[in-house]
């Protein structure tokens, strides 16, 4: 399917959802278990989508940054594109938790909430437990490249693709016909990943209009200051990531941006970024970068460079504090951001990960979790956001590394 026709079709599920949801809140009221039903049925599109997502990406994962590894030649072109992806990361990851800091203080969001709050020893039925340094690391390390691929662990897939790409890069000519063979394999699943799209539209359809009927638009109006504050803090990080961008890569990365709509759309209807990663690899490697830096750089990016869910750390931190009129000094401010900084590198593979980290973080502060009932209604919408802005900050840090690299070609 092309890309403007698939594009068009996204769009018209979103507002199909959207009518469906609404209509059917509205038919069925207050009816919990008619409610629960019919999210069910409409989860079922989405769900089968997902998962035929998560079938591909383990091989496209390994095939593609194996074969792109290979090509490198040596472990020391290995080390020098991942130090600079590394440092990039690390330099957005910082600007993004500091503008969701700076953001969420000049906004207050949480100051006059006019919301009744949750008792501060309610149970959120967020496990809050803190993720350590050892915990991180035992889970980036694989004992099973089989058992990563089958639970999509993508940072212990891109550990085990390293060594095994670098291994054939030693071995030259001798290991030629197994990395043809791997780049067929890769090529295979970019066609099978364009079947998989085709299901798009209907996912994106029984996305939305089961997060309608389950949470009413009602919620929008309820919490519309405090997602207008976030999205406008997402829309700066937006214009902050692609201005850098553009000073590096020049005017054409706006190019990008337009090349990468579709899987910007799909990531935001499916508040799922993971759906988005084979069309965004696809649409960076049309856009110029070579196979080698954007199957590298784009995995590791899924693991490193959650942009829009480190910025909602601070925010949403922030906001639950201000609702329950903590004060927090700037120490304690730059303190969380340090911490935030570091756990935040742990969220890869932890489901519902940004809000985990945010409950660790509230611990260590003394605010009541319980402040995370204020935001499990919304937090689809909110996820929304930020799946899409995972998308644009690790399609701009592949297209940086590339020109860094001399990897990137002119059209």
């Amino acid at each position: 399917m092309k890309s403007k026709k698939l594009t068009a079709l996204i769009l018209v599920g979103m507002l199909l959802g959207i009518l469906v949801g609404y209509l059917f809140r509205q038919h069925a009221g207050d009816d919990a278990a008619a409610i629960k039903s019919f999210v069910d049925g409409m989860s079922i599109l989405t769900d089968i989508f997902l998962r035929l997502i998560k079938m591909i990406i383990a091989p496209l994962v390994i095939s593609t940054l194996v074969v792109g590894i290979a090509k490198m030649g040596d472990a020391k072109s290995v080390g020098r594109i991942g130090g600079k992806t590394m440092g990039w990361f690390i330099c957005a990851s910082l600007a993004s938790l500091t503008l969701g800091l700076i953001m969420v203080n000049i906004l207050k969001p949480g100051v006059a909430l006019n919301l009744p709050l949750p008792d501060m020893h309610a149970d959120s039925g967020i496990k809050a437990g803190a993720i350590s340094l050892k915990d991180f690391v035992t889970h980036a390390i694989p004992k099973s490249v089989f058992e990563a691929m089958a639970n999509n662990e993508i940072l212990q897939i891109v550990i085990f693709s390293v060594f095994f790409g670098s291994a054939m890069a030693a071995l030259g000519e001798r290991s030629k016909a197994l990395i043809d063979v791997i780049d067929v394999v890769a090529h295979v699943m970019l066609k099978v990943t364009s079947y998989v799209m085709n299901f798009a539209p209907l996912a994106v359809f029984g996305a939305i209009a089961a997060t309608v009927a389950k949470e009413g638009l009602s919620i929008l109006g309820t919490y519309g200051k405090f997602m207008a504050q976030f999205y406008l803090s997402i829309g700066i990080l937006w214009v902050l990531l692609i201005a850098v961008g553009v000073l590096i890569v020049g005017p054409r990365l706006l190019h990008l941006m337009g090349m990468i709509k579709e899987p910007l759309l799909l990531s935001f209807t499916t508040a799922s970024s993971e759906a988005a990663y084979p069309k965004t690899l696809e649409q960076l490697e049309r856009f110029g970068v070579s196979n080698k830096i954007a199957s590298f750089v784009l995995p590791m990016g899924y693991s490193f460079n959650l942009d829009g869910s480190m910025m909602y750390c601070t925010f949403a931190v922030i906001f639950i504090a201000q609702a329950y009129g903590i004060d927090l000094t700037l120490a304690q401010e730059i303190s969380m951001l340090l911490i935030l900084m570091l756990t935040s590198k742990g969220m890869a593979g932890v489901p519902r990960a940004s809000l985990v980290v945010i409950a660790a973080t509230l611990a260590q502060f003394n605010i009541p979790e319980a402040g995370l009932l204020l935001l499990l209604g919304i937090d689809h919408f909110l996820d929304m956001g930020r799946s899409a802005t995972n998308v644009v900050g690790n399609s701009v840090a592949t297209a940086v590394v590339a020109k860094w690299e001399g990897e990137l070609k002119r059209h």
